[in-house]
């Protein structure tokens, strides 16, 4: 990347906000998934990680930092558009980590296509609708039987879900669908007193970007934003640590945007 992305790991100070929760977070090697664990960690929870096994590295490096936290990790590889896979993250979590208080629908994948509708293919479609939206629901309705009350579940959305690009299309599709998916969960869930939320994240340096985008792209991403800038996983962290905790005992349903300035209305 052009920029080593700042995951929190010499900034973030946790306040024992999460103290003996249990976590899921998927796409928790790198970028966002890294910050949320790191700061989880930090605020007491123990935490599983999923990545896709290529990541390993990355996810080893992830599991020190909640370790040097003093709490404990749990890896998970594997490819979530796999449905016993998303089974196997939960049971893994029951067993390892002894329940699931928090889960994390973070992992995403995205392609952009300039030449937009003509040039994805189908399998690039079906990837991104696997990996967005259908292990979201099977995580979720794996996990949701074993969640107690007072549990919470927290899905990435994005500014695409507002603001879509055409070289984002399917992309884009994907992250409307998770706001339309947090809000009906979220509405499913209440009476078991479990809150769903989402965080919808403007353009934040991530692995995504210098995969995904061609080289023009990278170097002007985020200039758009009124703050002119790409966004930090770092400045993300806290917005997931909220919709975790008892400070957002009274919200659920709700979509929370952290854009750098865009509009997510």
């Amino acid at each position: 990347m052009p920029d080593r992305p700042d995951h929190g790991e010499q900034t973030y100070r946790g306040s024992g906000r999460l103290t003996g929760r249990k976590a899921v977070i998927t796409g928790g090697d790198s970028g966002i998934g890294r910050a949320v664990a790191i700061a989880f960690a930090r605020e007491g929870a123990d935490v599983l990680i999923s990545y896709l096994p290529e990541e390993q590295s990355d996810a080893a490096d992830t599991a020190q930092w909640i370790e040097k936290a003093g709490r404990k990790a749990v890896l998970a590889p594997g490819d979530i558009r796999d449905e016993a896979h998303c089974r196997a993250i939960i049971d893994k979590a029951r067993t390892e980590l002894g329940g699931v208080d928090i889960l994390v629908n973070n992992a995403a994948y995205q392609m952009a296509q300039p030449g937009g509708i003509t040039e994805i293919t189908d399998e690039q479609f079906d990837r991104v609708m696997k990996t967005n939206l259908y292990a979201m629901f099977w995580l979720c309705r794996a996990a949701v039987p074993h969640m107690p009350a007072g549990a919470t579940i927290i899905n990435t959305a994005s500014v695409q879900a507002y603001l879509s690009s055409s070289a984002l299309l399917d992309y884009a599709t994907t992250k409307g669908g998770i706001v339309a998916f947090t809000k009906a969960l979220a509405q499913d869930m209440a009476e078991k007193g479990i809150r769903v939320n989402a965080v919808a994240p403007g353009p934040i340096w991530t692995p995504l970007i210098p995969a995904t985008m061609t080289e023009e792209k990278v170097k002007s991403f985020g200039g758009d934003t009124p703050l002119g800038r790409a966004g930090q996983p770092a400045e993300l962290a806290s917005a997931y640590v909220y919709f975790a905790c008892q400070d957002s005992s009274y919200t659920t349903g709700e979509v929370l945007g952290i854009t750098g300035g865009k509009p997510v209305s």
